[in-house]
């Protein structure tokens, strides 16, 4: 590998990623970055653990879906395991799907039948309450080198802080845009029924408490219908 253009390529990617308007563009960004940037790489997508349940976002093709769906049912495999939080481990290798498997006796021999002929997963996030990996995929058996190994990690360490920063813009936007429909809710109420700012609010407070419903929700029925009821 040469690693000077492949510095290059890294820049002028995180450069991009920055770039990208929401978190899903951000998202198909990383992945198809690693289509084009890990050498032996054929797919790539990425797996969320949440609450125990898997769900793949932005997979590059049919292959990446079925195998994040085999590991959540198995609840085994490489990038299974490297988004679980009680372990150290932040790198997960299968060199050879022929070969006998020593571990993920379950996932391997399924997965070879989908196609997959070796895969790498590398965690990319951590919240909460929710994980995610960025998991590699090529047909070939042993197309990963420990070059396409350091390359895969570079690109997860450089994804990891653009998603952050995206996710985080993201909510910013959301907090603004629910203050925003909020306030319009208030004034609402506020000229329909004759009270005070602090009685508006408590009229959307109270209605999404007594109704398990988002404050927000329950502003946006207002802003809609003049009422927080349904």
């Amino acid at each position: 590998m040469d690693w000077r253009t492949f510095a290059q390529q890294m820049a002028s990617m995180a450069r991009d990623l920055l770039a990208q308007e929401t978190v899903g563009d951000t998202l198909e960004r990383i992945t198809s970055s690693a289509v084009e940037l890990v050498e032996g790489c054929d797919a790539a997508g990425i797996l969320v653990l949440r609450g125990g349940k898997v769900k793949s976002l932005a997979p590059s093709e049919r292959m990446v879906t079925e195998s994040d769906r085999l590991q959540g049912q198995l609840g085994e495999g490489p990038c299974f395991d490297a988004a679980r939080p009680e372990t150290s481990e932040r790198v997960f290798r299968i060199h050879d799907f022929n070969e006998r498997p020593e571990r993920w006796k379950a996932f391997v021999p399924q997965a070879r039948a989908l196609g997959v002929g070796s895969m790498m997963g590398f965690l990319l996030y951590t919240e909460e309450e929710e994980l995610g990996a960025l998991n590699l995929y090529s047909r070939a058996p042993g197309a990963f080198t420990d070059a396409s190994e350091t390359a895969g990690w570079l690109l997860a360490s450089h994804a990891a802080v653009a998603l952050s920063s995206a996710r985080t813009d993201a909510q910013m936007k959301e907090a603004i845009a629910t203050r925003h429909i909020i306030g319009e809710a208030m004034g609402i109420l506020m000229g329909r029924h004759h009270i005070t700012e602090e009685q508006a609010f408590d009229v959307l407070r109270t209605h999404s408490q007594e109704t398990n419903t988002k404050l927000r929700e329950v502003a946006r029925r207002v802003c809609e219908t003049g009422s927080p009821e349904r």
